[in-house]
């Protein structure tokens, strides 16, 4: 189930994990840190047991069972503080399954003597996409709270998180880990957009706890592009030319689901799958990759009628 590729000696590890989830908050904060900082991996979670796939590819005329999601253990060696280990997961299995697999994950991870689990997650508010937004949190014992007053954090005093991002905090308790849990407020019109501020909300706090040093400008750009986009969108839903009025709760409505249908995938994800369809209309044979794409991110609905526009006068049949 996992396959080690090395096993690192590793010097007061802290684990930090993620899965996509609304708003990317978990997602892309861990991805930031694998793409800044030198990680290397040691070990692959073959989820075979907790996904299984809902059809088969076809690559001229030959059937083969898609790619079922994984996760990746990283680690990196960090002078200025506590060693890292970060694992990064491609998708969230079946609720049903997520108990055992992050037993599976923290199981594995206790040989390294880990001192502490950091997760993320969104928290979706009414709030505008440019408002001041708030960083809650939780942790697995009343004392880790006091660890974390110096950043001016708010207490979720109760609730919960829904989820591998937080259920995986609770199967660190019952191991006698210790660990916290990071909520970034989002609007919840947004939830399946990225954004970039609140994962630099939490990577501050990060980088000062662990000891990091993180340039966070390329998320600080990314976020002003983003929220230059919701404001585009929202001036066309609402006719406008200029600055959005205050929305109305129709106004939100109407934007969720528009937001939904422009922008429910990663932009990673998006950006993948155009580059897909383009080769699939140089070589038709690249159409197999391009629908194992689509079913990966359960998309293909959605595209239905573009992929099958690839086999127009082609003489091919996808049914």
């Amino acid at each position: 189930m996992i396959k080690e590729i090395a096993r690192p000696k590793l010097k007061n590890a802290v684990l930090i994990v993620a899965w996509p989830g609304m708003g990317e908050v978990a997602y892309r904060t861990a991805l930031f840190l694998k793409e800044v900082l030198p990680f290397k991996i040691f070990a692959k979670l073959e989820a075979i047991d907790f996904f299984k796939p809902a059809g088969v590819i076809v690559e001229k005329g030959v059937v083969k069972i898609p790619s079922l999601p994984a996760g990746f253990f990283y680690y990196y060696k960090n002078k200025g503080g506590n060693d890292i280990i970060l694992f990064l997961g491609d998708a969230q299995p079946p609720l049903e399954h997520s108990e055992q697999l992050a037993k599976v994950i923290i199981e594995f991870l206790v040989r390294y003597k880990i001192k502490f689990v950091f997760s993320f997650a969104a928290k979706p508010e009414p709030i505008d996409h440019k408002a001041n937004f708030k960083i809650w949190m939780v942790a697995t014992h009343p004392a880790i709270l006091d660890m974390f007053k110096k950043y001016n954090l708010n207490i979720l005093s109760q609730g919960q998180i829904s989820g591998l991002n937080g259920l995986i905090l609770g199967v660190a308790k019952r191991y006698n880990l210790k660990g916290v849990c990071f909520l970034a407020e989002i609007p919840f019109y947004t939830v399946q957009i990225e954004n970039p501020r609140a994962n630099v909300a939490i990577l501050r706090i990060l980088s000062d706890y662990l000891g990091l040093s993180l340039n966070l400008t390329p998320l600080l750009e990314r976020a002003k592009f983003i929220e230059e986009e919701i404001d585009k969108l929202i001036s066309y839903l609402k006719g406008e030319v200029s600055t959005p009025a205050p929305l109305s709760e129709e106004d939100i409505e109407k934007i969720k689901k528009d937001l939904a249908t422009y922008t429910k995938l990663p932009s990673s994800a998006r950006e993948k799958i155009e580059a897909l369809f383009k080769e699939a209309e140089k070589d038709i044979s690249k159409a197999g990759k391009l629908k194992e794409e689509l079913d990966k991110w359960n998309v293909y609905k959605e595209y239905e009628d573009r992929f099958l526009d690839l086999f127009k006068d082609k003489g091919n049949q996808v049914h």
